[in-house]
């Protein structure tokens, strides 16, 4: 029976879980129980983080995928200090913008040729020796016994393995795990991934045979069998055999970058809020940006889901996305003018530019942030806005996140389609097919080089609540996902909702401008609302100017938002969990 918070007038279909010790929530439940089993053996946050990131690869297998890509933002609560991860991988340097112009007439084909560097083991390795306290075989062998073992499939993968079985019919390798008998996995039949089970066993194998390094050595020893020994030398083989670029030298010289996190901060009727993102190598900088430009308005006397309400918030994310577009690249290789754009002043003069009453038609025109750095555009700064493009998209990735008894907190993205490039025969997994959010206009700022980083989509967010650790939180979706995490958290921030009504009210998605996943397809205008916002405030959206497409209620394409929060007064863990797929919670 749904429960009813008269407060915000919000029904949640699902309890409110709390507990005092510690919180797991993540996109599957067998992924939430790996990292709950890893806490109540005393592991920190972070040690049931990589745990429960390792363990989606595994049972989110179709949406995220060992070799891919984990951005990871971490509240260290001994150095209390926030860090990311970015989780990450790089073009080969053998890979060039003329190959996909000349030789794949401008496109950028799914297969071995859109490979990128593998940087998700690199990511929950880092993760681990760095922050954590556990041993890698004590935290991957709930996702090493899933992969042996199997599991079901749940509704929702086998619908989108299914989804994606035209895709993937061609690479033999991808069907002998998800179509074994000539068609895709059906709901409630096992998936056991015995390749997958075995590469767990190697890296295992790795670690102990260099105990005598002391617990970072070890792990480190099962890096280099993955990025440096046979591991990687198979991963290659496949990658070249199948026509990619990847050498063993990229392999060698990759490590993810270990940088502090952007930041924005909002001021709500709950109290003072910062929220930190990843870098600009992904699109976590325009959440940030998008809460500055909301923090002028008065949100709470709209009226949640009111239509000026999706009107304002709508209207503040194209803003933010069209300086996304005009200036997300990988700060090692473009000049991102990330302070200027996260400037509170800058987002004054943007906040201005929304009309309360008339949506824009088309993604407004970038900003000038470069004013805010004290500088003028670099010569070199071409960006021409994108076209209006009618096409199909990609969907993928999942999310993590943790809280302990000691306060550390741990937010991860984990991600990559089994679409987006073969699975490795012997290994299991697909490597890193992230080249797919690239962009092959030379004026872009991620355009497509070799050594250089594709523009990310998945992003975790870590908040702050009057200056104590708050929340982490995130949710697949792709270009989705700022925006369905942008409203999760004002669902808290402004309108003081539990965690869980904040993951289940309803949501609205923005649709006015270009696709992060190639090819890019752009609809002006467009704004999809879900079922349950009502025909009044669809019919005024409208009459603003904005094209209303109507989703279901509970719509997959608006995400899949997990959460916890922390309240430092009561000592008390609340998870949240989306029930719009396989997410789940656990608190004690």
């Amino acid at each position: 029976m749904a429960t009813s918070h008269t407060a915000t007038g919000i029904t949640s279909y699902r309890p409110d879980l709390a507990g005092n010790t510690h919180a797991v929530s993540s996109g599957h439940h067998l992924a939430t129980a790996a990292g709950f089993r890893v806490l109540e053996q005393g592991g920190n946050a972070i040690d049931a983080g990589v745990a429960t990131g390792i363990a989606i690869n595994v049972v989110v297998a179709d949406n995220t995928s060992f070799g891919g890509v984990a951005p990871i933002v971490i509240y260290d609560a001994g150095m209390d200090r926030v860090v990311t991860i970015s989780g990450l991988g790089r073009w080969p340097e053998k890979a060039t913008l003329e190959h996909f112009l000349e030789d794949r007439g401008g496109e950028i084909p799914a297969g071995m040729e859109r490979v990128i560097v593998p940087a998700a083991p690199d990511a929950w390795l880092t993760a681990l020796a760095e922050h954590g306290t556990m041993t890698l075989e004590q935290v991957i062998t709930p996702a090493l016994e899933l992969a042996r073992d199997g599991f079901p499939v749940s509704r929702a993968v086998a619908r989108r393995i299914a989804a994606a079985y035209e895709t993937f019919r061609g690479w033999q390798s991808t069907v002998d795990v998800f179509a074994p008998n000539g068609r895709p996995l059906a709901a409630g039949e096992r998936l056991i991934r015995t390749d997958l089970a075995r590469t767990f066993e190697r890296l295992i194998e790795a670690e102990r045979s260099a105990t005598a390094r002391g617990r970072e050595g070890a792990i480190q020893a099962a890096r280099d069998l993955f990025y440096t020994g046979s591991i990687g030398e198979e991963i290659v083989a496949a990658v070249q055999e199948g026509g990619g670029f990847l050498t063993m030298a990229d392999m060698a010289s990759f490590h993810v970058g270990r940088e502090a996190p952007e930041t924005g901060s909002f001021t709500g009727p709950g109290g003072e809020f910062q929220v930190y993102t990843c870098g600009a190598w992904s699109q976590g900088p325009s959440f940030a940006e998008a809460i500055q430009i909301l923090d002028g308005h008065d949100l709470f006397s709209m009226g949640h889901n009111s239509a000026e309400y999706i009107h304002v918030v709508t209207e503040a994310i194209k803003l933010s996305f069209a300086d996304r577009d005009a200036f997300y690249g990988d700060p090692l290789m473009v000049d991102v003018p990330i302070k200027g754009l996260l400037d509170p002043s800058y987002a004054a003069e943007r906040r201005s530019q929304i009309d309360l009453e008339v949506a824009s038609a088309s993604m407004p025109a970038a900003g000038d942030p470069w004013r805010f750095e004290g500088r003028s555009a670099p010569a070199d700064h071409r960006y021409q806005p994108p076209e209006p493009l009618a096409a199909a998209t990609e969907g993928d990735t999942s999310y993590a996140c943790v809280v302990d008894r000691w306060g550390n907190m741990f937010s991860a993205t984990p991600s990559d389609t089994i679409a987006m490039a073969p699975v490795i025969r012997g290994l299991g997994f697909a490597p890193s097919g992230r080249g797919t959010q690239s962009w092959l206009d030379p004026r872009h700022p991620s355009v497509l080089a070799p050594g250089k980083r594709p523009r990310l989509t998945p992003n975790a967010l870590l908040a702050f609540k009057n200056s104590r650790p708050w929340m982490p939180f995130g949710t697949p979706g792709g270009d989705a996902q700022v925006q369905t995490t942008l409203q999760f958290f004002l669902n808290q921030a402004v309108f003081e909702m539990t965690p869980q009504q904040a993951a289940e009210a309803p949501r609205f998605q923005s649709k006015s401008f270009p696709d992060s996943f190639w090819p890019h397809a752009y609809y002006p205008g467009r704004l999809d609302l879900e079922g349950r916002i009502d025909d009044s405030t669809a019919a005024e959206l409208a009459r603003r100017g904005h094209l209303v497409n109507r989703l279901d209620d509970f719509a997959r394409a608006t995400g899949d938002v997990c959460g916890i929060t922390f309240d430092p007064v009561a000592g008390t863990v609340t998870p949240a969990s989306d029930l719009r797929a396989d997410a789940y919670a656990m608190a004690r």
